[in-house]
This record gives structure tokens, C-alpha cells and sequence, in this order.
């Protein structure tokens, strides 16, 4: 009686334990859960919209589903399995205020149990979610603030951008400064994207001819007035002005700078091609024939991902505002290769872990992670993008377009004129201290890169 008792003891301690062990493998019982981090009643509330649906979309994509199938979007992502694992999207807004997200992350691994965390639109923010990344111990995909500090000077090895960053943009700026003379100013929003980027531009532009005739002018993000910066760019008579804003105080910029008349002052506007619905408006008829680049718009990519994205978005996204027909915008792609990069990602890091005896759930750990990213290589909107194994950036390509039209109802306002490819725009690795050895392999990786693209004949 006593042996038998023993005996039933033993089991009962067991089997919970079995179970436990079980539930852990077994992937519905484990749904994967993604912080995704937005803003949605801030100055970059239009990108935090993109950010979300090109993401969602993403992951439908990777995942091989039909989303014709479906009657909503949403419907398709409640069949999405990342590793057989189903997943759960908790959407955060930050407002576009740094403490305030991290807060939220916080709460959400905390609280909710997610184990990668996605975001945000502003740079500012995405510095301080890597903090929050490296305490935690888990992987930040940075999308799609741009400033080249996030993969730069706040590199930590927890920390993945499928987006580009600034030094693209200045590439793809430096081919087109011949066109418009050596003499520049710049007027950038006062935070985290604008001051990095006038430093990526500052240091890169010269070497393009570009000469700078006095320090960048910085405004607050929600600043409405512009006069002051303009009576002194008027002042300087550059030949060109760089303007390195986002969200909604540029369209009162770009209003402020046509009623005050730079442009018949002989001073041209560069910079990149802002948001659909903002280009719809701050464009003038007066810049058609206008060269310029752009991150992304949804007329100019050829190929089978972007055709998908855009019918997707068609069909599934309604415009935010009105509720009618959308197209994928500005940061709609990068937002779309986020959610690939991390499908693929957290894909390969599980089958990792399950060989090496770890649960289901360790395969989001960044021990699996990192290894299963770093030189990644995926077929996205865009074409091939790469993720460098340095400084976890990718290589993605920016578009050189010209104005074609200023008033087309499906945003169609460019002709393509060329592209700055993934090498030809590839932004300096800029590791520093006990990070400086990483960049010594990107020679390599360049190798590597060169050999995949002639393969695809590009």
C-alpha cells in the first residue's frame, strides 16, 4: 500500500510536469506575441498607420496565405503561423513621446509576455525601445525612424533595421546635387531624425560638391510658423535648401515656403518625397519636370512582392480618413520587409533552438535570433534586401524620380528615373569602441552581395 501510494506520487508530481513540457512545444498552445509600437495621435501619426498595415501585411504575405481568401484583413492574420506558432499583434500608441514607449514595452513583456518588440516612426522613440530591447533581452526590429545613430552610436546587438537610414537618403541626394549648384542650407525638425540626418547629410554631401554656407536651421517638430527660418534662408540666398521634416508640420512648411516664394527666388527644395497625402498637397504645379528621391512608392518597384503589397493594400487597407480606396505609402514597404525579416527570422532561430534541445518558445530568444538575421537576404517590395551582419542595417535600395503631375487621384506623380542600388547607397558602417571590429567584415559581405544580385541580373 505504502509502494503504491509512493508509486501515485510520483506520477502525479510528473505528469504536470509532462503537461508543462508539452503545452510548451506544442505551437497553438504558444502564440507569439509582437509589440508593435505606433503613433497614432502624434506629429507621425501618418507613418504610424503605414508602419502597422505594411507590417500586418508582411506577415500575411510570408506566411504563404491566399489573402483573397478572406474577407478582412484581420481574418488573414488570425490564420498567420510564424514557426507554427499563431500571433498576437499588441498595438501601442507612443504619441511619438520616448518615455512613454518605453513605458509601454516595458508593460507589454512585463505583462503581456511579448517577445519582440516592432517601432516606431519616430527616431527618438526607437532609441529609447532600444534601451528597453537590451534590458529585456529581446529583439527590437527599428522601423522605420531613420536616424543613422540606431545603428550607429545606440547600436546594440538586440537591435535589427529592414528600413534604410539617412546615408541613404544623402546618396541618392549627392547624384542629384549637380542640378541644382554647391551652395546649401538645411532646415530640419529638432529631434532625433532631423539632427542625425543633417549629421549624415553634413558629413557625406561634400564630397559631392556640396557646400554647406552655414549651420543647419532646427524647429520643433510641431512647429507651424516657419517665417523666422525663412526670412533667414532668404538672407543667405543658398542655391538650394535641404529640408529634413516629417509628419504634420510639413505641409504648413511646404505651403509657407510657396507663399513666401523661394523657388522664384532661385533657391530650390531638396530633400525626399513625403507621404501620399501630404505630397498631394505640398506639391505645386511649378515643380513638375523636378528631379528628387524617395524611400518608396508603390508606382515605381517591378516586380511580384510589390504587385502583391499593392493589390493587398487596395483591397484590405482603407484610407485612415475617408474610408475609401488606399495605396501603400511612403514607409508601407519597409514596414512589409519588417514583418518578413522577423517571420524568416524567428522561423530559422526556432528550428535552432528545438536542435539544441530548447523549448518552443526560447527560439525568439536573441541567442537564436541574431544569428538567424545577421546576413539575411529576402525578396522584398523593393527587390533584395540584405541585413548587414556589422551593424544589423539593411541594404535597400531609393528611387530617383522626376515630377511628372501634381493632381493625380491615385497619388501617381513620378516617372522613376533611376535607383540608387544596394551597394551603390550602402551607408558607412559607424561602430565605435568594443563594436569598431564588427564593420572590418563588410568587405566581405559586399562580396557576397555583388555575387547575389549578378545571379539576379541586377
Amino acid at each position: 500500500m505504502k509502494r503504491v501510494s509512493l508509486l501515485l506520487l510520483i506520477v502525479m508530481f510528473i505528469l504536470p510536469m509532462a503537461s508543462s513540457a508539452f503545452a510548451q512545444d506544442d505551437p497553438e498552445d504558444n502564440p507569439l506575441r509582437i509589440g508593435l509600437m505606433v503613433d497614432q495621435s502624434g506629429a507621425l501619426t501618418v507613418y504610424g498607420y503605414e508602419l502597422e498595415y505594411g507590417f500586418k501585411l508582411g506577415l500575411v504575405y510570408e506566411s504563404g496565405l491566399d489573402i483573397n481568401e478572406y474577407e478582412t484583413l484581420e481574418d488573414a492574420l488570425a490564420d498567420v503561423r510564424i514557426a507554427g506558432r499563431p500571433v498576437e499583434i499588441f498595438v501601442r500608441d507612443n504619441s511619438g513621446v520616448p518615455d512613454t514607449a518605453a513605458s509601454q514595452a516595458r508593460e507589454l513583456i512585463e505583462v503581456e509576455g511579448v517577445e519582440i518588440l516592432v517601432g516606431a516612426p519616430s527616431s527618438g522613440v526607437t532609441v529609447a525601445l532600444q534601451q528597453v530591447a537590451a534590458d529585456y533581452e529581446v529583439i527590437l526590429f527599428a522601423a522605420p525612424g531613420a536616424s543613422p545613430s540606431i545603428t550607429g552610436d545606440n547600436f546594440n546587438l538586440n537591435t535589427f533595421r529592414a528600413c534604410r537610414n539617412s546615408f541613404q537618403d544623402a546618396a541618392a541626394l549627392g547624384i542629384l546635387a549637380e542640378q541644382v549648384g554647391p551652395r546649401w542650407m538645411i532646415l530640419g525638425a529638432d529631434y532625433e531624425f532631423g539632427r542625425a540626418s543633417a549629421g549624415a547629410f553634413q558629413m557625406l554631401l561634400p564630397s559631392y560638391g556640396v557646400e554647406f554656407v552655414q549651420d543647419p536651421l532646427y524647429g520643433a517638430l510641431d512647429l507651424t510658423d516657419f517665417t523666422p527660418f525663412l526670412d533667414e534662408i532668404v538672407a543667405a540666398q543658398p542655391d538650394a535648401v535641404l529640408v529634413i521634416w516629417a509628419g504634420a508640420g510639413t505641409l504648413p512648411l511646404f505651403q509657407q515656403i510657396e507663399e513666401r516664394g523661394l523657388r522664384d527666388l532661385g533657391i530650390a527644395i531638396v530633400g525626399g518625397t513625403d507621404s501620399n497625402d501630404t505630397s498631394s498637397v505640398a506639391l505645386s504645379p511649378d515643380q513638375v519636370g523636378q528631379y528628387g528621391f524617395i524611400v518608396y512608392h508603390y508606382t515605381l518597384p517591378d516586380n511580384d512582392v510589390n504587385d502583391w503589397l499593392v493589390d493587398a493594400h487596395i483591397n484590405y487597407v482603407p484610407h485612415p480618413e475617408t474610408g475609401e480606396v488606399d495605396y501603400p505609402d511612403l514607409f508601407t514597404a519597409c514596414s512589409f520587409a519588417t514583418a518578413q525579416a522577423l517571420t524568416l527570422g524567428v522561423e530559422d532561430a526556432t528550428a535552432t533552438a528545438l536542435e539544441d534541445g530548447a523549448t518552443l518558445i526560447e527560439g525568439t530568444l536573441p541567442e537564436f535570433m541574431i544569428p538567424a538575421l545577421e546576413g539575411l537576404a529576402f525578396d522584398s517590395p523593393k527587390g533584395t534586401v540584405f541585413l548587414r551582419p556589422s551593424d544589423h542595417q539593411a541594404l535597400t535600395p531609393v528611387y530617383l524620380i522626376q515630377i511628372n503631375n501634381t493632381d493625380n487621384p491615385e497619388y501617381a506623380f513620378y516617372d522613376l528615373v533611376g535607383e540608387v542600388g544596394v551597394l551603390d547607397g550602402a551607408p558607412p558602417c559607424l561602430l565605435a569602441g568594443d563594436y569598431a571590429a564588427r564593420c572590418e567584415g563588410d568587405a566581405e559581405f559586399y562580396e557576397y552581395v555583388a555575387e547575389v544580385l549578378a545571379e539576379e541580373g541586377e
